[in-house]
C-alpha cells in the first residue's frame, strides 16, 4: 500500500533561491521512494491553486500567504493550511519551520513528523526585520514554538553539524533525534568544459541572497583594494530588496568601482550554471554572525561554486570546513578580513595552475560526496527508520 507523504513549506516553489532548490530536490527524492507526495507551499498569488503535478510524483498545492506584515502572511498561510489538513490523513509530514508546524500538530492524526531545520526564525528574522530583536514577547513566542516543534517531531533533519550541536546543546534536543543531511548539487547541471590555466581578467561572482550575513560588502571592498594591481570585476546575482541593492551600488560608486561591480536579479539554476562556467572565481565572504556560527547553515553557494569548476574563496567558518579542505577544495580567508580576501584574489590571479587545481579537485569532491541524489537517499533512510517503508526501489 502506498504511503501518504506531505512536504509542507512556507516558501514559494519553484523560485531562484537556495531554499527552493533544496525543497525541489527533497520533494523529488521522496516522490521516487513513495510513488507520490503532496507538496504544500506558498502561492505566488492571493488565491489557492488546484493541485497539479509539478514534477513526476510531486503533487503541489499552493496556499495564500497575504498581508502587510510577516505575521499577517504567516497567519494567512496557517489558516489555509489548517483547512487543507482537515480532510487529509498522512503517514508522515515533513515541515521546515514553526510557521507550518503549529497547524500540523493540530491535525497530526497519528502521522510521523519530520522537522527540517535549515534556519530558525528566532535567529534569522532580526536580519530581515531589525526591530524583531527588541520585541521580547515575539522572541519568547518564537522560541516556544521552535521548542514545541523540536519536541513534537519524531525526527529532525538539518544540513549542518553546527546546527545539530546548537539544537542539542542550546535547545536540549537529543543527539539521536537529529540527522545531518548536507545540501547537494546536480552535477550534470553545473558541469562546465575543461578550463585552461591561463592569465587574464579575473571575473568574480557572488550569488545568493543580498542579506547582511553574506558579507557582500567585504567582496566589494576587497575588489577596491586590488584595483589597479589586478584587472578584475565582480558580478553579484541574487534576491534582495531595493534598499540592499542601492546600498551595494552606492558602496561600489563610493570606492570608484561603479564600472566593475554589477548587481543583477536572481537567475534560474540553468542560467546561473551558464554564468559560472566562465567565472574566474566564486566569492563567499560569510560574516561572523550567530546565523552562520551559532545556528549554522550549509552554504549551497559553496557547493554549487565547487561543482561549477570555478575556484571558490570563502570565509573560514566551521560550516564551510564541513564541505571540504582549505587549499585543496577552496581557499579560506579570515572572517571579516578585507585584506585576507584581497590577498586570496591576488594569489589566484598570480597562480593560474593553483586555481585550476583547486577547481578540479573541488568538483570531484562535490560529485562524489554532495549530490542531491545522495542527500535524498539519506532523507528516505530517515523515513525508513521511523517505520515508513518505501513503495518502490529507488
Amino acid at each position: 500500500m502506498r504511503k501518504r507523504i506531505a512536504y509542507i513549506s512556507f516558501d514559494v516553489v519553484p523560485a531562484p533561491k537556495g531554499a527552493a532548490t533544496h525543497i525541489q530536490a527533497f520533494a523529488q527524492s521522496l516522490a521516487r521512494a513513495f510513488e507520490a507526495i503532496d507538496l504544500v507551499t506558498v502561492s505566488p498569488d492571493a488565491a489557492p491553486t488546484a493541485t497539479f503535478e509539478r514534477w513526476p510524483g510531486v503533487w503541489q498545492h499552493q496556499l495564500p500567504a497575504t498581508g502587510k506584515s510577516l505575521i499577517d502572511r504567516v497567519l494567512c498561510f496557517q489558516l489555509f493550511l489548517s483547512r487543507w489538513l482537515e480532510t487529509r490523513i498522512y503517514d508522515a509530514v515533513q515541515f521546515r519551520s514553526s510557521f507550518e508546524g503549529l497547524p500540523i500538530f493540530a491535525h497530526r492524526k497519528g502521522a510521523k513528523l519530520i522537522f527540517e531545520v535549515n534556519g530558525l526564525p528566532s535567529i534569522e528574522l532580526k536580519y530581515r526585520y531589525p526591530r524583531v530583536a527588541d520585541d521580547r514577547e515575539l522572541m519568547r513566542k518564537l522560541l516556544r514554538q521552535e521548542a514545541l516543534c523540536c519536541k513534537a517531531a519524531d525526527a529532525i533533519v538539518t544540513p549542518s553539524g553546527v546546527t545539530r550541536e546548537y539544537l542539542a546543546n542550546a535547545r536540549g534536543v537529543p543527539h539521536e533525534k537529529i540527522k545531518v543531511i548536507p545540501n547537494g548539487v546536480a552535477p550534470d547541471l553545473f558541469e562546465s568544459p575543461p578550463r585552461q590555466a591561463e592569465s587574464g581578467p579575473l571575473r568574480l561572482i557572488y550569488f545568493g541572497t543580498l542579506a547582511p550575513w553574506q558579507g557582500i560588502d567585504l567582496a566589494i571592498r576587497a575588489l577596491a583594494q586590488i584595483n589597479g594591481r589586478l584587472d578584475a570585476s565582480l558580478t553579484i546575482v541574487g534576491a534582495g530588496n531595493s534598499r540592499q541593492r542601492k546600498a551595494l551600488d552606492a558602496l561600489a560608486a563610493k570606492l570608484g568601482l561603479a564600472h566593475r561591480v554589477e548587481v543583477l536579479p536572481p537567475e534560474s539554476q540553468t542560467d546561473l550554471a551558464r554564468r559560472l562556467s566562465s567565472a574566474g572565481a566564486v566569492v563567499v565572504p560569510l560574516t561572523l554572525t550567530d546565523r552562520n556560527t551559532v545556528q549554522g547553515c550549509c552554504p549551497l553557494k559553496v557547493l554549487e561554486g565547487m561543482a561549477s569548476g570555478a575556484p571558490v574563496i570563502a570565509t573560514d567558518l566551521p560550516v564551510v570546513r564541513e564541505l571540504g579542505r582549505n587549499g585543496e577544495h577552496f581557499l579560506l580567508v579570515r572572517p571579516g578580513s578585507v585584506d585576507h580576501l584581497a590577498e586570496a584574489l591576488l594569489r589566484l590571479s598570480a597562480d593560474p595552475q593553483l586555481a585550476q587545481r583547486i577547481a578540479q579537485q573541488a568538483r570531484r569532491h562535490v560529485v562524489e560526496n554532495f549530490s542531491w541524489r545522495r542527500a535524498g537517499d539519506a532523507l528516505v533512510a530517515c523515513y525508513e527508520r521511523l517505520g515508513i517503508s518505501r513503495s518502490i526501489t529507488v
